[in-house]
């Protein structure tokens, strides 16, 4: 009866499957993270029982089925992206990580986590820029606490600035008072006052629905698993909402079960927003140029083997490094004399004005002697030069217009408590790089291993919208193929 109704709790999120499949796939479902092998570590707990529920994964079907079809010949390159909080730092993650790489041995997997312990939805929403857009991730795993409003930002903000797949976990239980919560959406609007209810029965569902993401109702799970094997609701913690190593595998288990390829569920959303353009079939080279008119934000060119003279790149008649919208700020982040480097931001974000150059940036900060909690400080760019002086409760607008400092951007006294530095230094310095997102000129960086592709980025950043796309080389330029990249969703 138990698994019944987990089996209904998780049936309430079903979406109806597909019945077309992607050309060229061989109809093999693969089953082996819903009925996850033992490993020597899950001996150590009491196993799970998951429902075998057929539509799990269908939003993420696009990075499943790269996976799934790499072969020792061509090895798919995917990039996953854990973001978050604290829980998404812990080990569960590494977990999830060690078991797509033996799952799938011959994908060519780029994965990393900047989640940032602390850091709510509301300052998630900031550091997004630097960490998470700039990735461009095929599939963002993602979990947070904090305002839903800034929440669904950040998943509206990825849908426009990339063409990820995303995987959305809600709340594991953390408390007796989960297990009798309400579950019906139309019970727990946000005037409710039902706070865990309405982020994990109402907003969220909404949320996966809206952006088709897909949801790991790991929540329900959490209940059935705890239930069937007679656990307290702390029994998988080692406080109030952090995990023990039991909590870390079982969430791993959790978001294993999404991670399975299935072609009968049909194509994913995400197929569409990825096209590549092979040179000699679906774009040509005429009078020694290539041309292609596009949709979307990133340009990259897929290499072959081979060597040639660098090739000028130009969209809409423009050398990429004249969009401004094609340069990025990297995080700022402090290093106090004496202590230890902070990984948290302690400015979020940064703005600009005018077009950046590639430079790195240095901001000197001192206490204002009038109010400790305020900061006078300079900058200067290494290209730049000194660039303007201000004060940490008021804009700042850099002489050059290349650095924008919001005066509620700061965050230093609550990131260096993150990272146990208190009180805050009399003196600190904080440093950014800004980083190029494209490429002037076409230069392969060589062909090492014919099996995983080797890529240039063309362009990346650009308004999601259309251009004309002209590379000046010929034959022997080792363009194989034009990889276009077009969010669903406009930038606003």
């Amino acid at each position: 009866m138990k698994r019944l109704l987990l089996l209904a709790v998780m049936l309430c999120f079903a979406v109806p499957a597909r019945a077309e499949e992607p050309a060229g796939i061989k109809a093999t479902p693969d089953t082996s993270a819903v009925k996850p092998k033992p490993t020597a570590e899950a001996t150590a707990f009491p196993p799970t029982a998951f429902p075998d529920a057929s539509d799990w994964g269908k939003n993420i079907q696009r990075t499943m089925r790269l996976l799934a079809t790499s072969t020792a010949e061509k090895r798919n390159t995917v990039r996953i992206l854990f973001y978050g909080q604290s829980i998404t730092e812990q080990k569960w993650a590494t977990l999830v990580e060690e078991d797509l790489r033996r799952r799938f041995p011959h994908a060519n997997l780029v994965v990393e986590n900047r989640a940032l312990g602390g850091f709510a939805s509301q300052m998630l929403v900031k550091t997004a820029e630097t960490d998470l857009y700039s990735f461009q991730p095929d599939l963002l795993i993602f979990h947070v606490y904090g305002a839903h409003d800034k929440y669904e930002d950040i998943i509206r903000r990825t849908r426009e600035q990339t063409t990820a797949e995303i995987l959305i976990q809600n709340d594991h239980v953390t408390k007796p008072a989960d297990f009798n919560e309400e579950t019906d959406p139309a019970k727990v609007p946000i005037q409710s006052g039902k706070w865990d209810a309405f982020m994990n029965h109402n907003w969220l569902p909404s949320l996966a629905k809206k952006y088709d993401a897909e949801l790991c109702d790991q929540r329900a799970l959490w209940k059935g698993y705890l239930t069937e094997n007679k656990l307290e609701s702390n029994a998988l913690l080692r406080d109030s909402v952090h995990l023990n190593a039991h909590g870390e595998w079982f969430m791993a288990e959790c978001v294993k079960a999404y991670l399975r390829y299935d072609p009968t569920l049909g194509p994913s959303p995400a197929e569409d927003w990825v096209t590549i353009y092979e040179v000699g079939k679906n774009v040509r080279w005429v009078d020694g140029k290539l041309q292609l008119d596009f949709a979307g934000s990133r340009v990259e060119a897929i290499c072959k083997p081979g060597s040639a003279a660098p090739a000028a790149v130009s969209i809409d008649g423009r050398k990429p490094s004249e969009f401004a919208e094609l340069y990025g700020f990297t995080r700022a982040v402090t290093k106090p004399q004496g202590k230890w480097p902070v990984k948290w931001p302690v400015i979020a974000p940064l703005g600009s004005e005018k077009t950046l150059l590639i430079e790195d940036w240095t901001l000197d900060a001192r206490k204002d002697p009038a109010n400790d909690q305020l900061f006078n400080f300079a900058i200067s760019g290494s290209k730049t030069g000194p660039d303007g002086e201000g004060r940490s409760d008021t804009r700042f607008d850099s002489k050059s217009g290349r650095v924008v400092i919001e005066a509620n951007d700061w965050n230093v006294a609550y990131v260096m408590s993150l990272a146990g530095i208190e009180p805050v230094p009399e003196t600190f310095t904080v440093t950014w790089n800004v980083e190029p997102r494209f490429a002037d000129e076409f230069v392969s960086p060589g062909v090492k291993d014919a099996a995983t592709e080797t890529t240039v980025t063309l362009a990346q950043g650009l308004p999601n919208s259309k251009y004309n796309l002209e590379v000046v080389g010929g034959d022997t330029t080792p363009i194989a193929a034009i990889r276009i990249y077009q969010p669903p969703l406009g930038r606003q």
